[in-house]
């Protein structure tokens, strides 16, 4: 490990990628994160003319890393466009690590302003998005088959 890594966490990883609407790419657009764990950190940047669009990684140093302590930091991302604001990105962070929202590959998304939000679960990451990369959902938990509840409902039934 670097001198420069030690008590860094990452609340929110590099990503990079294009912005659409109806197909077409959104130029001039401006984006701003916000990613938050002990303070509030925001940033902004613009689309290109492509659409194209990227941001560095947020971390912060922290002693906590080294401590027996949940870490939890919230994401966000709007688009502004044309005088509309579209929620492109919103998740819960739950590990220290980068590109931990992409199972450890760089997070290059297509985003279409258009589209649905859409919900993905990776590991203890939550994320509601219009954007779209390469990452599969963790399969949903289904509770009745895996008999989390049944001994709940033995015990009531046994009253």
């Amino acid at each position: 490990m670097e001198l420069s890594e030690v008590g860094r966490v990452y609340l929110f990883s590099r990503i990079s990628g294009v912005i659409t609407l109806n197909g077409a790419p959104v130029k001039n657009a401006t984006l701003v994160r916000t990613a938050s764990r002990n303070s509030q950190k925001v940033d902004e940047t613009q689309t290109d003319e492509f659409g194209h669009f990227s941001f560095p990684a947020v971390t912060e140093r922290t002693i906590t890393k080294f401590l027996p302590q949940e870490f939890v930091a919230s994401q966000k991302i709007v688009v502004q466009y044309l005088g509309k604001e579209y929620v492109m990105w919103t998740g819960i962070k739950r590990e220290r690590h980068e590109f931990v929202e992409s199972r450890g590959k760089p997070l290059i998304v297509t985003c279409e302003l258009n589209s649905e939000l859409s919900y993905v679960n990776i590991g203890s990451t939550f994320i509601h998005s219009l954007c779209k990369w390469d990452v599969e959902s963790d399969p949903p938990i289904n509770w009745d088959e895996m008999g989390v509840f049944d001994s709940e409902a033995k015990k009531n039934d046994s009253n």
